[in-house]
């Protein structure tokens, strides 16, 4: 989560972190100037949370997904968003942390 923080501050890249969770409801947890943690609500998976949050805001904003998951990537791909892997995502944190 640090690296990710440091990510959103160095790049200016708006950054979502979306878990699995135990509520009854989705829940969010957003400082203005923090990434923004949601937290799916019991019975639904992170993996739909943010195939819908792809779907809902790929037409407006640039979104990319960092995801193993083959069929979360392909669906969020088919919404307009690009996906990558978490190695391709650790790559980024590690070549900033460098500059």
């Amino acid at each position: 989560m640090k690296d990710l923080r440091n990510y959103q501050d160095w790049t200016s890249i708006r950054v979502a972190v979306v878990f699995d969770g135990s509520g009854d409801r989705l829940s969010a947890i957003s400082d203005p100037h923090d990434i923004q943690i949601f937290y799916a609500r019991r019975n639904q998976s992170a993996d739909a949370i943010i195939e819908r949050l792809a779907s809902k805001y790929a037409d407006r904003f640039e979104i990319t997904v960092a995801t193993s998951d083959s069929l979360v990537a392909e669906t969020v791909n088919a919404s307009g968003a690009f996906s990558i892997s978490p190695d391709a995502l650790r790559k980024r944190l590690d070549a900033l942390e460098k500059d």
